[in-house]
């Protein structure tokens, strides 16, 4: 090696600093971070975050060598950079079994759009990750590779349902990874890790390749370990594809340049951000009072460094939360509808899953998707749940606006990472799981979570961070003010 490749927390801009410099290979990180892989994931602790390895990413490697000692420039802005992609993100060539059991031979003949957007930046796919069924768990529990870890504390879950995309992150397995968010599939999972997860307004980023769970909620998103990062994943994979007509929502965002410029310069200070005390855990919970701790130590920092923040308060938060909630209206059809496009997946349609028993036994969301019907318009209050979203987005947005608020911040989850023990013992249903991930989600807001501390027994706490739709650049700038105020960020110790 070329170097010492010290790739704990390593960033975007180091490596490909190292990569121009010429101290460092791209075959070199790659095979390191196998390495990693196969002492971390496959045995030690064995955090079984991968689902499979990619048999090109060697030659991928030595083809980005062969092509910069020809030219002696970097391929792309993403030059070199290992990536793992959640098994829900289709990639060629490569099993794409979208956690199920039943899909574990199915293999794509090409590329999601995010996939083949990261190969033409540079990157490096080094597999794939975990994840429940279909992605319909807050937990990690899949028919397709059993639990996942939590490399905090390998007793808790990492949370779902970007599971395994959390898990190698936070613990180095790859520079960064894709993750899919739904209801909050992204930002639960990296708040239980200690990561940056992004999930952008429903469009920015084509959902071509991605398996559905409600159409309009979906999105593939960044899990990285810093703020940068995240936005420089964003810039590769953001904008229109007509493969996805949600996609045209990136003529309205009107965003130019770079989502990353100007991240570095980012300060608290002249920040407004309004505090949602209505989505904090129960005092009276020693868990929730442990996170709620977390938050306003976090809170003082954020003040300290020049912010300012006011409470604020969404009425009837919890009733508008239960009600736009669109799963057992239209999940079944949604699901249904991107399987029948897959005949090589194996998976006839979800009633035809649970018939067959090949499901992991933990996915009550599942199983009560497949017991509604497959038409959205035979529930009575669907009409009623869309125009209760649309009063629901414009009294937040309204919020914003009048307040002067440039974000509104509130705990991701009202607990910390569950032990597998409590998942299994039915602690919680999914639908009734004290996740705050679903108020972004079901508003269609972009909004990201950011490292802001441990609690006391030594758990990671995100910060979730809401603005308006639209708003990415905005977000991406308070985040990284976060980031450097709170410095919560650090690895695990495996």
């Amino acid at each position: 090696m070329s170097e010492t490749f010290a790739f704990e927390e390593i960033t975007i801009d180091e490596i490909l600093s190292r990569y121009a410099s010429g101290a460092l290979t791209v075959r070199e990180v790659v095979q390191a971070y196998l390495d990693r892989i196969d002492a971390v994931d496959r045995s030690g602790p064995s955090l079984n975050s991968i689902v499979a390895l990619s048999p090109r990413a060697l030659d991928d490697a030595d083809a980005l060598d062969r092509a910069f000692a020809g030219s002696g420039r970097l391929s792309g802005p993403l030059h070199g950079v290992p990536v793992l992609v959640k098994d829900q993100v289709e990639v060629g060539g490569m099993p794409t079994s979208y956690g199920s059991e039943i899909a574990a031979e199915s293999m794509p003949e090409r590329d999601s759009t995010v996939v083949r957007r990261l190969r033409d930046s540079g990157a490096v796919i080094l597999g794939t990750t975990t994840m429940p069924d279909f992605a319909t768990s807050w937990f990690s529990t899949s028919s397709r590779s059993g639990v996942t870890k939590n490399p905090y504390d390998l007793s808790r879950d990492p949370g779902g349902s970007s599971s395994g995309s959390a898990a190698a992150i936070a613990a180095n397995l790859a520079l960064v990874g894709i993750g899919g968010d739904t209801g909050g599939s992204i930002r639960l999972p990296a708040s239980f890790c200690n990561l940056v997860g992004l999930r952008v307004t429903p469009g920015i980023i084509s959902r071509d390749g991605m398996s559905s769970l409600v159409v309009p909620q979906d999105t593939p998103g960044p899990m990285t370990r810093t703020v940068e990062d995240a936005a420089r994943l964003l810039d590769v994979v953001a904008g229109w594809d007509p493969a996805d007509p949600f996609t045209s929502v990136n003529r309205i965002s009107h965003h130019t340049g770079s989502y990353a410029e100007g991240l570095a310069e980012s300060t608290m200070s002249g920040k407004r951000l309004g505090v949602l005390r209505g989505a904090f855990g129960d005092p009276s919970d020693p868990d929730g009072a442990r996170v709620n701790a977390v938050l306003e130590r976090a809170l003082e920092q954020l003040v300290a460094a020049g912010g300012e923040v006011v409470d604020v308060e969404i009425e009837d938060l919890m009733h508008l939360v239960g009600f736009t909630s669109v799963y057992n209206t239209r999940s079944h059809a949604d699901m249904n509808a991107f399987f029948a496009t897959r005949p090589g997946s194996g998976v006839k349609g979800i009633s035809e899953v649970i018939e067959s028993g090949r499901y992991h036994e933990k996915l009550d969301l599942l199983e009560g998707i497949a017991a509604t019907s497959t038409d959205p318009a035979d529930d009575p209050e669907y009409l009623n749940r869309i125009l209760a979203q649309q009063d629901f987005q414009r009294e937040v947005v309204g919020l914003l606006a009048e307040l002067g608020l440039d974000a509104i911040v509130f705990p991701d989850v009202k607990l910390p990472a569950p032990t597998h023990d409590e998942v299994f013992s039915d602690k919680w249903t999914c639908l009734t799981y004290p996740t705050n991930t679903v108020i972004a989600s079901q508003l269609h807001f972009p909004a990201i979570t950011v490292p802001v501390g441990f609690t006391d027994n030594d758990l990671p706490v995100g910060l979730e961070i809401i603005s308006a739709p639209y708003d990415e650049h905005r977000l991406l700038n308070v985040a990284a003010a976060v980031e450097k105020a709170t410095g919560a960020r650090r690895a695990p110790a495996l």
